[in-house]
């Protein structure tokens, strides 16, 4: 009898599986190409540098948005936040590297990931590599396997492909798979202009051309995934969403809200439903989520905070916003608003210095550089910026004017009543999603993390 019951439930279970994929097989493939540790510098942002002829095909064929922000600046935050469409810390998912060890965090009753939205849909899910997610999970739940290959005939996929980006430099055989691949256009440390925050000595120099090459690299990654889709006749039904999970690790770039760490490429190919476009709105990553279920005909949950980008009733956000909170060991707390043209930055631990200990960072040779240029009174006025023993409890910067963030407006009295409004979104942004960021982590939490 058991078994009998056991062989009508498998039946069961199949039939609604190949009526779910039956459902979905007119429905676009969607493919999330996620890269790592990577800024805005591909060539068709005016990166004159790099060679990425792939991805400035797919800017100009796609929609470009010039201003999409990552909701945390940090890979596990900002992953977690990618594969929920939600803010890393309305979910509780925003101290990066969490549930590593004993203690562990569960999504919020009655959310579901992404993945596991397509599967109930009938779509196959696979993901390429990196996950780091700050929650508990099942693998099986949201992905069927790596790759799409092994999905039923007709059956549409949703598909991750994680790119090891900006992580190529600093790891010997990755940085000589890049030499390798691309001998004709290495970029040498003396073509390297850097940031103006940034001392220009070797170490930043060469550090910077490594990085460079790793765009280039990058390229040549998607230029394949492009191929493969051509090859297997995919590409015509397939949507392509191109973005970096956050910025450059450098000084000033991950883990920090500045531009160089939350401002990313973030591109829409999909030329059978969209014309190629430029646009200036603000995004959240988070957007990626909801725009995926819309193309898919998935119906968005109405707990999501992720918004759809194409839908004929769309509005685009007003603002947004950025957070970071503890990186590894490194505890911290900071909000960043962008509004118009407008950077607005809350250090809710003004009385800590930028440059915390932490073990990520301090022991790369531009790091050690930065803090000996430091103690030997060699750094000018805006690389000093963040070697500050202390930081102001509020940063504003017109990134018209001041691209770089090295200007702080907010002790200005022009702009006193900026800074009022900005402290009134980031208010309501608090309360409206239940920042949990604001709740200080328990000693059992930390504890279980640092051991793990």
């Amino acid at each position: 009898m058991m078994k009998k019951n056991m062989k009508a439930k498998m039946l069961i279970a199949a039939a609604l599986l190949c009526a779910c994929a039956g459902f979905a097989a007119d429905r676009p493939n969607i493919l999330w190409i996620i890269v790592e540790d990577m800024s805005c510098h591909f060539g068709y942002q005016g990166e004159k540098l790099v060679h990425t002829p792939i991805v400035d095909q797919l800017a100009r064929e796609g929609v470009v948005f010039e201003n999409a922000y990552v909701a945390a600046p940090v890979c596990s935050a900002s992953r977690s936040s990618m594969i929920t469409g939600m803010y890393q810390t309305s979910i509780g998912a925003h101290n990066h590297r969490s549930s590593r060890g004993k203690h562990k965090i569960h999504l919020p009753e009655g959310i579901q990931t992404i993945p596991e939205l397509f599967k109930q849909a009938g779509y196959y899910t696979c993901n390429s590599g990196k996950e780091d997610y700050n929650f508990v999970y099942k693998r099986g739940a949201m992905y069927d396997a790596p790759s799409w290959s092994k999905r039923a005939e007709g059956q549409p996929f949703f598909a991750q492909i994680q790119l090891r980006g900006g992580k190529l430099r600093n790891v010997g055989k990755w940085n000589d798979e890049v030499n390798r691949a691309i001998p004709d256009r290495l970029v040498k440390p003396e073509e390297v202009t850097l940031p103006p925050y940034y001392p220009d000595c070797d170490e930043f120099r060469k550090d910077w051309a490594e990085y460079l090459n790793s765009v280039s690299y990058t390229d040549v990654e998607v230029g394949k995934i492009i191929s493969r889709l051509k090859t297997e006749n995919l590409l015509d039904s397939t949507v392509i969403f191109f973005i970096t999970d956050h910025g450059i690790s450098q000084v000033r770039g991950k883990q920090f809200l500045y531009d160089e760490g939350a401002r990313i490429p973030f591109i829409v190919w999909a030329p059978e439903k969209l014309k190629p476009q430029v646009k200036d709105e603000l995004i959240s990553h988070i957007d990626m989520a909801a725009a995926s279920l819309e193309f898919a005909g998935i119906d968005i949950p109405e707990y999501m905070e992720a918004k759809p980008l194409f839908n004929t009733n769309h509005a685009p956000r007003p603002y947004v916003v950025t957070a970071r909170d503890r990186c590894d060991e490194t505890v911290d707390h900071i909000r960043g608003v962008r509004k118009g043209h407008f950077k607005y930055i809350k250090n809710y631990l003004p009385n800590r210095p930028y440059l915390q200990p932490c073990d990520y960072k301090d022991h790369k040779p531009w790091m050690l550089k930065l803090r000996a240029l430091d103690q030997q009174g060699k750094l000018n006025a805006a690389q000093k910026l963040v070697m500050a023993k202390t930081r102001p409890a509020e940063e504003l910067y017109d990134l018209s004017v001041d691209p770089f963030e090295i200007n702080n407006l907010a002790a200005d009295e022009a702009y006193a009543s900026k800074l009022v409004e900005f402290r009134d979104i980031l208010s309501n942004w608090e309360k409206e999603t239940g920042d949990r960021g604001m709740i200080a982590e328990t000693d059992e939490s930390y504890d279980s993390s640092m051991a793990a």
